[in-house]
């Protein structure tokens, strides 16, 4: 019976997509199923580090980390699943470094036949609230061109160099001027652009803004589908800068980079973080951004005290939630799906 109620309730709530990876979007996601169990997480697959590097390169599988994050957060019973799918082996022939997640994962695509049915398969098994999917099923690598750290601009322009591999890219210092896709037109995943165009709902970011929001947004088809969309589109600017990618950035900084590689006007809207004092030894992303009609900029204190340099999840949550609420159709879905689960 419990299991029946459960997938009732799994069909609830007003169409959230998420898009990004790493910890950002995990912890998006785990203040979102409070408001909805109709959620898509869009997950980039240009990760090539650590565990889900080694599994990648050995095995040939797509990095199975940031899936495991937001499967973890979306799990019914989080607590226990997040400390099963995060342990990680200290020792051990063949296993030491890696997550327990990540080899579940990679196992699971290994029994179905492919990493999509694994995702699937893996979410049925620990009944999560929503879904996960990548953006592309391609074996992509991203490389960025960076700026000369040590070079003073000159009339004869500035040196650029080329940087492959997304974990390598916030190792080197220098600014970083445009970022690729290799290969460069990678195909959409289509369950990803079925539930960008059927969303009220679509948000990018928080997150590493060069290595984890902007690689999904890279895939033509699916920025296409964003722009498509008539849904409420949100970008969610980091709460703190990030030495590597971000540093010394502001909120404007955040807006005009993703416009240079998405277009204008694809998001509409912006969340940011209202700095909070210097207690915390954190740089703030600073509240500046331009002066214009065509962009809604909407602050508010979502930091986590215990992590300053993230969002705290009820928190932002709850902030996009008041914006959605201003449309009067989803409005009701979220009274709705509150009162069932006794929100305040």
């Amino acid at each position: 019976m419990e299991a029946i109620t459960g997938d009732q309730r799994t069909g609830r709530g007003p169409k959230i997509v998420a898009i990004g990876g790493g910890n950002g979007l995990a912890s998006l996601l785990r203040g979102l199923k409070e408001y909805s169990f109709n959620l898509t997480a869009i997950v980039t697959v240009a990760d090539d580090g650590g565990s889900s590097g080694r599994l990648r390169r050995s095995l040939g599988v797509l990095p199975p980390g940031d899936f495991r994050n937001c499967i973890a957060a979306l799990a019914d019973d989080e607590a226990l699943i997040t400390q099963l799918f995060r342990y990680r082996f200290a020792d051990g022939d063949g296993v030491d470094g890696h997550s327990f997640g990540n080899l579940f994962i990679t196992a699971m695509a290994g029994i179905t036949g492919s990493f999509e049915k694994a995702l699937l398969e893996s979410s049925r098994v620990l009944a999560i609230k929503g879904r996960v999917v990548p953006s592309t099923l391609a074996d992509v690598t991203l490389v960025a061109d960076v700026i000369d750290p040590a070079q003073v601009p000159a009339e004869s322009g500035q040196r650029v160099s080329r940087v492959e591999g997304e974990s390598q890219i916030p190792r080197l210092s220098g600014a970083i001027r445009r970022l690729h896709l290799r290969p460069d037109n990678p195909p959409a995943y289509p369950e990803a652009i079925q539930a960008v165009l059927a969303a009220g709902l679509i948000l990018a970011g928080p997150g590493s803004l060069f290595t984890s929001v902007l690689p999904n947004l890279l895939v033509r088809d699916l920025a296409a589908a964003i722009r498509a969309s008539r849904a409420l589109k949100v970008y969610i600017c980091n709460v703190a800068t990030q030495p590597g990618e971000t540093a010394g950035f502001s909120v404007g900084d955040h807006l005009q980079v993703l416009e240079r590689h998405a277009r204008p006007g694809l998001f509409q809207n912006v969340v940011a973080n209202i700095p909070q004092d210097r207690k915390y030894d954190v740089e703030w992303v600073r509240l500046d951004w331009p002066d214009r009609p065509d962009v809604q900029v909407v602050t508010a204190d979502m930091v986590d005290p215990h992590s300053p340099w993230r969002h705290d999840s009820r928190k932002l949550a709850r902030t996009l939630m008041d914006l959605l609420e201003a449309r009067a159709p989803e409005a009701k879905k979220i009274a709705e799906f509150s009162r069932q689960r006794k929100l305040p």
